[in-house]
């Protein structure tokens, strides 16, 4: 009896998944139409703001639309294409938002804030590859392990290299033998 209601299970589910991305054209239009919708109320909520704050949300509605359109398009269609697609939007989307808070700061303070920022993009790019790899349909387990292996390498070390950066700007604050010792730090933790 037990096996019976599993196998029900597993088999509704299997239906509601499939399913989950099907959508008609009827409901893609007014998908797309609610998102575009979306996108303008919160353009027009950003014109009662002022300076960087306006430029803030104006980066933040751009993203979230870039996002909706990239998260419909996977549902539409779930291949591993729009699923690489859809990260891609939600870093860059991430990454503009948190540059242009940066525009608060000044001096130090504003390029430490835009490396950590430039970091987090890199870092969630790479991310992004090393689960396209993952993914990516290869009959040879052991040639799309080693792709795999390479990829995530690969992203291993640009994130790495980001993170340096990030850190020897902060040490850039410093001055002397303090500074110094902050960069051959940075250079020692990051592998640089």
């Amino acid at each position: 009896m037990q096996f019976t209601q599993k196998i029900i299970a597993v088999c509704a589910a299997t239906f509601m998944a499939s399913t989950a991305f099907a959508l008609t054209p009827a409901e893609h239009d007014a998908e797309k139409t609610r998102i575009e919708t979306e996108y303008k109320a919160a353009k027009q909520q950003c014109k009662s703001m002022k300076g960087n704050a306006k430029d803030v949300c104006e980066k933040q509605a751009s993203g979230q639309e870039k996002v909706a359109k990239a998260e419909l398009d996977f549902r539409a269609d779930g291949s591993e294409s729009n699923r690489h697609k859809l990260a891609k939007a939600k870093a860059d989307a991430d990454y503009d938002v948190a540059k242009e808070k940066c525009d608060d700061s000044s001096g130090n303070a504003k390029d430490v804030c835009t490396k950590d920022a430039k970091a987090a993009h890199v870092k969630a790019l790479e991310a992004a590859k090393v689960a396209e790899a993952r993914m990516e349909p290869n009959s040879n387990t052991a040639s799309k392990q080693a792709h795999v292996a390479d990829t995530r390498k690969e992203a291993d070390e640009k994130v790495r290299e980001a993170e340096y950066k990030a850190a020897k700007e902060r040490c850039d604050a410093m001055s002397g033998n303090a500074k110094d010792a902050c960069v051959a730090d940075a250079k020692r933790k990051y592998a640089q």
